[in-house]
């Protein structure tokens, strides 16, 4: 066991100096730290929000509340409950790696595994696709790449590893997966009214 953890630390630090180190150029450095940025997508959450509780009435506004705690519940299990008993540094604290991370936005203090950022991207996409899907088969790809893009994002401006995304991603489907089916099965947005009721009873 020991020997297969040593084994992926060293696959995850390789492509962690790929990533982030080796392709690297101007442009993406100009683009992607926006893409991990709370503010770029702050627009997008709040467009689906009034759009769900104007198309959608009552079903719309509990999908926001389930939006909101499909949220709530990734971003408690990465970052309380999972980080603190890691305790990963980020590439640009690991002293070994300092000198080498191409770092591009604030470091900051908190762990690196899992990508809170990550998990919580991947829930909201998941959670998304399970409760849009019958709008049309682009709405799994496009979530799931939107999704990628944030975590990719992660890496390359350096405040965490591959694994850390990784891990935080399947984190993030887990919890969008839970509260998708939930909310599919007691709201839904196609269901009539009386299969609502039946379902709350």
């Amino acid at each position: 066991m020991q020997k297969l953890i040593e084994t992926l630390i060293t696959w995850d630090y390789a492509a962690w100096y790929y990533l982030n180190t080796v392709w690297q150029n101007d442009v993406l450095d100009a683009i992607v730290p926006y893409l991990r940025n709370q503010w770029t997508w702050a627009p997008l959450y709040l467009f689906l929000l009034l759009f769900m509780t104007i198309n959608f009435g009552k079903k719309g506004l509990m999908w926001c509340v389930f939006f909101l705690l499909t949220f709530a519940i990734a971003d408690q299990l990465s970052a309380s409950l999972i980080k603190p008993y890691v305790h990963r540094l980020r590439p640009c604290n690991n002293p070994y790696l300092q000198q080498y991370v191409h770092l591009l936005v604030p470091c900051g203090s908190g762990y690196s595994f899992p990508s809170s950022h990550s998990a919580n991207h991947f829930a909201l996409a998941v959670f998304g696709s399970i409760t849009w899907q019958r709008h049309g088969k682009w709405i799994w790809p496009a979530s799931l790449l939107w999704a990628a893009s944030v975590a990719y994002a992660q890496v390359y401006v350096g405040v965490h590893f591959p694994l850390d995304v990784l891990c935080g991603g399947l984190l993030g489907v887990f919890a969008g997966v839970l509260t998708g089916n939930v909310f599919n099965k007691v709201y839904g947005l196609y269901k009539k009214e009386t299969e609502v009721v039946t379902s709350v009873r």
